[in-house]
């Protein structure tokens, strides 16, 4: 009897389902009692995975719930690639719309954090742009310039404090958040990931610079969403963290 992937990863992934039919040990004997053990095997390193990939979320909710929780999610969501250390991309939206854990509003954006530095730490290497580059191109040039972005830069917005409540987590002797939205960089300018918090209007800045806007235009971007943004600062700030990778003038 064939099996197939669909029904060998439904029952994989929910005990309430049977062993699928026809499965067979290596004795030639009905998979049984092996499969169960196959199916916890699985479901553990999923959980330990996440545990890894999440500790601020767990810090938060406690070590059991955070199980529960995964064990809910890994049987919702399966993974759907093979490398096992970015299994989780669905875990903040599962969170956010988990009834049991809605009080705690910001759990989702924690788990967005969390899961942006995975893929910062994991994305492709990039060589920073040379710091005096910028200075080098006429200000009419520059202004009409898009910027390309290291591939580990992550943007994560969020209207609660994300980055105190991630440090608040996973940090002993962390000040305790203030009550304040931030907006957060993720950054790889050597081997591990980097968290910025943005000032006023950085995010809007960011994330035009990302959608493809040329400076002039990420700059408006900029100050429609803060009083008092500061151009020269975000570059800065850019530079330094080694986000550029290229400046492309506009033709």
């Amino acid at each position: 009897m064939t099996i197939s992937q669909t029904c060998f990863r439904d029952a994989l992934f929910d005990r309430a389902k049977p062993v699928p039919m026809g499965l067979q040990d290596g004795q030639g004997l009905p998979a049984g009692r092996r499969f169960n053990v196959y199916r916890n095997n699985v479901a553990v390193s999923l959980t330990e995975a996440l545990e890894l990939g999440f500790p601020a979320v767990k810090s938060l909710i406690g070590k059991e719930n955070f199980r529960k929780v995964s064990g809910l999610f890994l049987r919702q969501t399966p993974p759907s690639a093979p490398m096992m250390m970015l299994y989780g991309k669905e875990f903040p939206d599962f969170l956010e719309s988990f009834a049991p854990l809605s009080d705690i509003r910001y759990l989702g954006d924690v788990a967005r954090l969390e899961q942006a530095q995975r893929e910062a730490y994991h994305a492709a290497d990039a060589q920073a742009l040379a710091p005096g580059a910028l200075a080098r191109l006429q200000p009419d040039t520059l202004a009409q310039s898009r910027f390309r972005l290291a591939p580990a830069i992550r943007l994560i917005r969020s209207v609660w404090p994300v980055h105190d409540i991630w440090r608040f987590a996973t940090m002993d002797g962390a000040p305790k958040p203030t009550a304040q939205a931030q907006d957060v960089l993720v950054t790889r300018p050597e081997y591990d990931p980097e968290l910025l918090v943005l000032p006023q209007g950085g995010a809007a800045f960011v994330a035009a610079i990302l959608a493809g806007a040329t400076l002039t235009e990420a700059c408006e971007a900029g100050e429609i969403n803060a009083e008092a943004f500061d151009l020269a600062a975000m570059l800065g700030l850019l530079l330094q963290s080694g986000a550029i990778i290229a400046v492309e003038p506009e033709v």
